[in-house]
């Protein structure tokens, strides 16, 4: 019987291609060595947990600043321009977010609404605004998303060079299959 790796929690498993593939139409597992698959499995494994941390960990953030998920990659995207003292103009988030400049509207009338933002003059040209984000957001969002960040940055730095070209490697070539089932 084969080795069933799961949360605890009764349902489904969800990575083993033994159960989930047992005629290798999509997965080989044949070629690989014994203990071989119990390993990827462990890797696919973490990788759910992972998501599911992270997915708790979002919908957490989103509850507590009682925004979406549009409108926290927004401000994340604004915080990241501030620090940068890069001025964000309605058309550039835009871009950035890859949305239409009437989706731009709308989520910055949510957010300024919601005290998240401010419009003001631009610096250099006084016909176009920049979005700022307000002193009350920049400090919520680091007592959330910036702490759990740093966090994540610590566990990376603990790793050997060696350690972190492997994770980034491994993270390059999972996004590739991603972009590839995309087509």
């Amino acid at each position: 019987m084969p080795k069933i790796i799961s949360s605890g929690a009764p349902g489904p498993v969800m990575h083993d291609p033994r159960l989930n593939d047992p005629e290798q139409e999509l997965v080989r597992t044949g070629d690989l060595a014994p203990g071989e698959l119990e390993s990827v499995l462990e890797v696919l494994e973490a990788m759910r947990r992972w998501r599911e941390a992270e997915r708790e960990h979002s919908e957490a953030s989103q509850r507590y600043m009682r925004l979406s998920e549009s409108d926290m990659r927004a401000l994340r995207m604004l915080i990241a321009a501030g620090n940068q003292r890069l001025p964000m103009t309605p058309s550039a988030m835009a871009g950035q977010l890859g949305i239409s400049t009437a989706s731009t509207t709308k989520l910055l009338d949510r957010l300024e609404r919601g005290g998240h933002v401010v419009r003001r003059a631009h610096p250099d040209d006084r016909r176009s605004l920049v979005i700022e984000v307000t002193e009350e957001t920049r400090h919520a969002a680091r007592a959330t998303v910036g702490r759990e960040h740093a966090r994540r940055f610590d566990v990376i730095a603990e790793l050997s060079r060696e350690q972190r070209r492997t994770v980034a490697d491994f993270f390059d070539a999972m996004a590739a299959t991603a972009q590839r089932d995309a087509v």
